[in-house]
């Protein structure tokens, strides 16, 4: 089918959209038919001896067309689009409404409200004069000694509709692994294709594409524990998904998708700074009247 353009809300104004900031990439080994689970019916994933790259994008936005804000993207797999692939968003997660109704209406992303809150403890003289969220955790600046570590945590807001409530806490090492003091790696440019869509906020499969040019500087992974908050999920449950125990309803088979993709296998966390990345027009790939049409299950719990 023919791409077809979108239309911006216009609250967020016209496209292309310019976000400048620092983000942390992390990849993860996922199993292939634990994504599979999640990707439309029209894609195909990307896979090879049974797993898939997923893993989480973690940016701090110091300028965008709404401002200051942070975003966590959980990715589960990649998917073809020949000659390239394409990352599948199954959870978004933001600390500003205008960003969060623009994901999910313009981009079609599972968008959800969260609260992100940044702690450091044994914090450096130098360090304690920085802010932000992706400035307090400085993979391998002189500013951290052996005994600095940071920690973010991403509580999902509860909502009427939520399946639960969740706390994704990601931790930086004491030290990198990878000592560069206080190089910052070359300048690059890329583009990071993605598809999103099949929501109940926007049904349609769609296209867009991210341009960044950062300097791209490889670290450390983060390390990455889930908790909840509900009394109905037990220590023995938590722990299975990490075995990805699905549920049974498509709202907690993508959190629990969530979850098993953040706490799988960490192989490669590249920082990327001085970031600046140009969201493009979103295309329609599939028209849908509804997203029961679609396989995908990325609904917003």
């Amino acid at each position: 089918m023919e791409a077809l353009e979108t239309k911006s809300s216009s609250g967020y104004g016209k496209p292309p959209w310019v976000f400048r900031g620092s983000a942390l990439y992390q990849l993860h080994l996922v199993k292939a038919e634990k994504a599979r689970a999640c990707i439309p019916k029209e894609f195909k994933l990307v896979e090879a001896f049974g797993y898939t790259l997923g893993g989480f994008f973690l940016a701090s936005y110091e300028d965008s067309p709404v401002g200051v804000f942070d975003e966590l993207v959980v990715i589960a797999g990649l998917v073809w689009n020949r000659p390239t692939s394409c990352a599948w968003a199954t959870k978004v997660y933001v600390n500003n409404n205008e960003a969060c109704s623009h994901g999910r209406k313009d981009v079609g992303l599972p968008s959800q409200v969260a609260t992100f809150s940044k702690t450091i403890t044994a914090v450096s003289r130098q360090s304690k004069s920085r802010s932000g969220f992706l400035n307090t955790i400085q993979f391998g600046s002189a500013i951290c000694n052996s005994n600095d570590q940071q920690n973010v945590q991403v509580t999902q807001i509860k909502s009427l509709d939520a399946a639960d409530t969740c706390n994704i806490s990601l931790t930086s090492p004491a030290v990198s692994a990878l000592k560069f003091d206080r190089w910052m790696g070359p300048t690059i440019k890329m583009s990071l294709p993605s598809f999103s869509g099949g929501t109940e906020f926007n049904p349609n499969l769609l296209k867009y594409s991210c341009q960044i040019e950062c300097r791209v500087q490889p670290v450390k992974p983060l390390k990455v524990t889930r908790e909840f908050s509900l009394t109905n999920v037990d220590d023995k449950e938590q722990q299975s998904l990490q075995d990805y125990g699905g549920g049974s309803s498509h709202k907690n088979e993508i959190q629990n998708l969530s979850s098993y993709v953040m706490l799988s296998k960490p192989i490669l966390a590249l920082r990327f700074n001085q970031m600046r990345m140009q969201v493009e027009t979103p295309m329609v790939l599939y028209q849908c009247s509804n997203s029961l049409e679609t396989s995908n299950v990325s609904s917003v719990s």
